[in-house]
């Protein structure tokens, strides 16, 4: 099983490769740290918004998250000069810090950190968790004899049980 959640990478500040900062083709990939395989990336930032090492995407991801999951890897990555791509800071979002009430807007920022384990920078991005659909259906036994049409819920026993053992 698994939980929608929508988050929107909103920026990044002051973001540097190389002790230079960076104003363009950058992107945000997010990652669940329990599984690899999935991978949700941003578009590559074509200029710098608002000058200085300001990039915006405010760009929305709706991603899959296990139960078993417990951070969101979000990594800010950028071309360099001869082509490549490098990572330029990274930081782990707690799932714990998501999952207040279902279908509530948060704005959350988290610190940066290069390979270097320097900081670098600051993420600010919105979320959303999405209502969990149950797939399980509610099950219950009727009361009967009494006159009521209400649902009863829990564990069963049967009066014709419980006269033999008396």
């Amino acid at each position: 099983m698994s939980r929608t959640v929508e988050i929107t990478i909103l920026n990044v500040e002051n973001i540097c490769a190389n002790k230079n900062s960076i104003k363009k083709n950058a992107f945000v990939s997010l990652e669940c740290d329990s599984s690899n395989e999935i991978c949700y990336s941003t578009k590559e930032n074509s200029e710098e918004c608002g000058g200085g090492s300001y990039l915006s995407w405010n760009e929305k991801l709706v991603m899959e998250v296990p139960f078993n999951a417990r951070f969101i890897i979000a990594d800010v990555k950028c071309k360099t000069s001869w082509g490549n791509i490098k990572s330029v800071g990274m930081a782990r979002i707690p799932l714990s810090d998501l999952y207040v009430q279902d279908n509530q807007v948060q704005f959350l920022s988290y610190r940066l950190w290069d390979s270097n384990v320097m900081r670098n920078g600051v993420i600010n991005i919105s979320v959303k968790v999405k209502n969990l659909e149950y797939s399980f259906p509610v099950t219950g036994i009727p009361v009967t004899g009494i006159g009521l049409n209400e649902i009863v819920t829990g564990i069963p026993i049967w009066l014709s049980n419980l006269q033999r053992n008396c």
